[in-house]
């Protein structure tokens, strides 16, 4: 789904006030100017901006409103067909707009009355603790930015469509919100950088790519596969294993192939009882236990 290495493309802002947002080759903007341009003034307002002030306001244009209307249109069918009825209902809770690209204000004030979280405005990546640790206090951060319009359904790096259709409508099941908050607050439990990887990857394998059986069908609730066009079409067809925390902690993927191998939940229930638990009790030790296990089993090399 993504090419970049670190998912959000490198941002720089240099001495004369200008920022730039450093795309990788073949990124379908990477040589549109005026693109690259909007990219950098986008953003210019996540790092002028400080907690506490109101997040930035970002004046969509129309083409940008005329990706958000596309991309919620062709999603919206596949969801009904692909996604779990937890994200489903969730979605309908929240009724994100379909018209125009919402500001994250306007994301907030939706998501708060129904679980409590909020957004805040990101230019990109932000570091691994700080995202995680923002989590553990129910705050998503966002990124404002849209894919080119040359690719509307496509994207190599997470934007808001990513961001909001994917992450904030599952954020707006209290069951899946309570799981995404346990996974930051085990950030701030853990202290080696290798337990924060185990928590991160568990994460990428649940939150982000998870399965579920539903009715004897397999279905997504995953951000990553629900704001994918591409990805649902492909995910019944990969391979899917049983919830495994040793194998889900330690498991090599590539972010710039669809994944082929998927963890499939049997309930719901289940999903709590295991990846949810996992984020309530993790620890250092923990973690260290289930990459030894890992180890053990030959699903990953020892260092």
């Amino acid at each position: 789904m993504f090419e970049e290495g670190q998912l959000y493309s490198p941002v720089t802002r240099h001495e004369d006030g200008t920022v730039e947002v450093h795309l990788s080759d073949n990124h379908p903007g990477r040589n549109d100017p005026a693109y690259m341009a909007r990219r950098g003034e986008i953003a210019g307002a996540a790092l002028s901006w400080t907690r506490g002030e109101p997040i930035p306001v970002i004046d969509y244009t129309e083409a940008e409103h005329e990706i958000w209307r596309t991309v919620s249109a062709e999603l919206a069918p596949k969801h009904e067909k692909y996604a779990h009825s937890e994200y489903l209902a969730a979605k309908h809770a929240l009724r994100l707009p379909t018209d125009h690209v919402p500001q994250l204000h306007e994301v907030s004030e939706r998501l708060e009355p129904i679980t409590g979280w909020t957004y805040i405005a990101a230019p990109g990546l932000v570091p691994l603790r700080d995202f995680y640790g923002d989590l553990g206090s129910r705050t998503f951060n966002s990124t404002q930015y849209l894919r080119h319009g040359s690719e509307p359904l496509y994207t190599p790096e997470p934007d808001i469509i990513h961001e909001v259709i994917g992450h904030g409508n599952q954020l707006a099941s209290p069951r899946f919100a309570r799981i995404t908050e346990a996974a930051g607050q085990a950030s701030l439990r853990v202290e080696t950088d290798e337990a924060m990887k185990f928590v991160a990857d568990v994460f990428w394998f649940s939150m982000e790519f998870g399965v579920m059986r539903e009715h004897g069908e397999v279905k997504a609730y995953g951000a990553g596969i629900l704001s994918s066009y591409g990805e649902m079409d492909e995910f019944a067809h990969m391979e899917l294993r049983a919830l495994d925390l040793a194998d889900m902690g330690t498991l090599n993927y590539d972010i710039t192939q669809y994944q082929p191998v998927l963890f499939c939940a049997e309930s719901l229930d289940e999903l709590e009882g295991v990846v949810g638990e996992f984020f309530e009790t993790v620890d250092d030790n923990l973690a260290a236990r289930l990459r030894a296990e890992a180890v053990e089993r030959g699903l990953v090399e020892a260092t």
